[in-house]
């Protein structure tokens, strides 16, 4: 598709995936110089008979350009977003990377002051829609057509080694950064708004969630009694404990997780608001780096969070976060391993040895309990 808005003299341009200007076949070469405003930095300056420019950087750019021909300036334009519509596309993220990145999505929408449109999938526009009126949230197979003043993509960018799509490679910004460096956004830990969430709490008695499903093995916690311990003692606490993981089994190949025995199963393809809904009403949740523990800390339920092939910054704040370094952990946020998320067994430095998942194998049962009764002291 050309860039969707007009100059003089046939001239096209728009900043959708970067900074785009279109130049009609001239036997007067055109000169065209693409500028960073922020930096002061020249990207470009170069003659061409007709074509297109097209940055390199695809994230938030202050770009500014002039254009020439024969020695005369012809036009020049700098990059405004005020009241012009812009197009943020999310919808390869998941349920966290959502609930990460929507906060950065709206302080953007602040700054600049303009008509926003933000794709994303189905269950997260109904899960956050209503709660951030002045961003238009579609799903991909919804567009319109609008014809875009700028668009940007929100995502967690692999092999993306010159930095052409994430300025900050995002094993080192963590997930709340990765949208703030793509936007031009100052990173900072915004907890997300939601839509309307029950009032009414699904049980009488006190009770706790826990999650122990995620996309990948290396996600899981590998101890293979850690959740029998917990589970039983908080049961011990007199809590009813209530899964709400997605699915009861979960694996790929021949590895496959169940949820633990003994607790009270909610497991199926719930509304994302059924879920916000359990979780707003336990005293805490117990959980893996995944969406639901996002979910949780975006109402404000505090967080056991047990991980360990991301490091603590690579999520949100939470000072519940058993994490064992006294063996290999975090390769997630290396920036020497590349993360394969089509490789269910993915574990860049162990695989196929004794020491494979050791960053969760290696969180003993205890260790989370105890941390469980330092939030239960704190929050009685």
């Amino acid at each position: 598709m050309p860039p969707t808005f007009s100059g003089p003299e046939g001239i096209r341009f728009d900043f959708n995936d970067g900074a785009r200007i279109a130049f009609p076949k001239s036997d007067i070469p055109w000169r065209v110089r693409l500028r960073d405003r922020e930096t002061e930095t020249v990207l470009a300056d170069m003659p061409l008979n007709e074509g297109t420019l097209h940055s390199t950087r695809r994230s938030f750019v202050k770009f500014g350009f002039e254009i020439w021909r024969g020695g005369q300036k012809i036009f020049a334009h700098d990059l405004d977003l005020r009241d012009r519509d812009v197009r943020i596309d999310m919808s390869l993220g998941a349920l966290g990377d959502h609930l990460a990145w929507i906060g950065q999505v709206e302080c953007f929408r602040l700054e600049h002051q303009c008509r926003l449109t933000c794709v994303m999938k189905a269950p997260l526009a109904a899960l956050l829609r209503d709660a951030y009126p002045f961003i238009r949230m579609v799903t991909p197979d919804a567009e319109d057509g609008t014809l875009y003043y700028a668009s940007y993509k929100v995502c967690v960018f692999y092999n993306d080694e010159n930095g052409i799509y994430q300025p900050v490679d995002y094993r080192l910004a963590g997930l709340t950064g990765t949208a703030a460096h793509i936007l031009g956004q100052a990173p900072r830990e915004i907890r997300p708004r939601l839509s309307d969430i029950a009032s009414t709490p699904p049980l009488d008695e006190p009770y706790v969630c826990i999650a122990t499903q995620v996309s990948g093995q290396a996600k899981y916690w590998n101890n293979p009694h850690g959740w029998r311990e917990v589970v039983a003692f908080l049961k011990q606490q007199g809590l009813r404990v209530v899964c709400i993981d997605q699915k009861p089994v979960a694996g790929h190949g021949i590895v496959w997780n169940s949820i633990p025995n003994g607790v009270e199963d909610q497991t199926g393809n719930r509304p994302l608001a059924e879920r916000a809904m359990w979780l707003k009403h336990a005293r805490f949740f117990v959980g893996l780096s995944s969406g639901l523990s996002w979910l949780a800390w975006a109402v404000n339920c505090p967080v056991v969070m047990i991980s360990g092939f991301t490091q603590p910054f690579n999520e949100f704040t939470t000072p519940w976060r058993p994490i064992n370094r006294n063996v290999c952990h975090g390769c997630a946020n290396d920036p020497r391993h590349q993360m394969d998320p089509k490789d269910y067994l993915w574990c860049p430095r162990h695989r196929g040895t004794p020491r494979q998942f050791e960053c969760t194998r290696a969180i003993e049962g205890q260790h989370v309990i105890d941390m469980i009764g330092t939030l239960m002291t704190e929050i009685s």
